[in-house]
């Protein structure tokens, strides 16, 4: 099968028309029967849109070896009334053992290296996104999940009750979690809650926090298989 016959397969599993791909790449609908047919090649800007905006496997279709569509993302948006979305970002995706953890991160972002990058539209402005692990907010969240953050600077610009990664200091390591806080009647401290009843509330000094992000979305990817 060539490039040009799974691309016509991809747009008969999604249910589109020449017309309809044709207008969701950006081209016409003669452009699209010519890479279809194989008298013209995919231009890589194209590739791309398949591969981003439409879940394709790249390598299936470039070799037609696996899936022909990656595990679908299933994204939850955690959205205040304040926020303003974004008709399109790029949010860079960051693998905490490579940044050595939240505080170096947080601490700067612009020297950070990301794994790679999330192409979402309609979110807030996102900050970054890590992988999660623990099932301390499950079934909301579970590990290996995605979270996408926004950072804040000062303990006095948290919403109570709203979900956040947190850097706490736990005799000197780093104890990375993603927890509700809510007001703790103790002066100085914050109460962390989890999603999972297993998971007791726990109340920690405001000091501890070493790094803290508004979550604003998670993407868990679900199998198409």
């Amino acid at each position: 099968m060539t490039t040009g016959e799974r691309i016509k397969l991809i747009r008969k599993q999604l249910g589109m028309t020449q017309e309809q791909l044709a207008q969701r790449l950006g081209i016409g609908k003669a452009a699209l029967s010519m890479i279809e047919t194989g008298r013209t090649g995919l231009s890589s800007r194209n590739r791309n849109i398949l591969v981003q905006e439409l879940n394709v496997n790249p390598e299936w279709l470039d070799t037609g070896a696996g899936d022909a569509f990656n595990a679908e993302p299933d994204l939850t948006a955690y959205m205040l009334r304040t926020d303003h979305t974004l008709p399109m970002q790029s949010v860079p995706l960051y693998s905490i053992e490579g940044t050595a953890g939240l505080v170096p991160l947080f601490a700067d972002r612009n020297r950070a290296h990301a794994i790679n990058y999330i192409h979402i539209p309609n979110l807030p402005k996102c900050d970054g996104a890590i992988y999660i692990a623990g099932d301390s907010m499950y079934p909301l969240l579970k590990s290996g999940d995605i979270v996408l953050y926004k950072q804040l600077r000062d303990l006095d610009d948290i919403f109570w009750g709203d979900m956040y990664l947190l850097s706490i200091d736990i005799d000197g390591e780093e104890y990375i979690t993603v927890k509700y806080i809510q007001k703790s009647e103790r002066p100085g401290y914050v109460k962390l809650v989890s999603q999972n009843p297993h998971h007791a509330d726990k109340e920690v000094a405001q000091e501890r926090i070493r790094a803290l992000a508004l979550v604003k979305a998670s993407i868990r990817m679900n199998s198409l298989r």
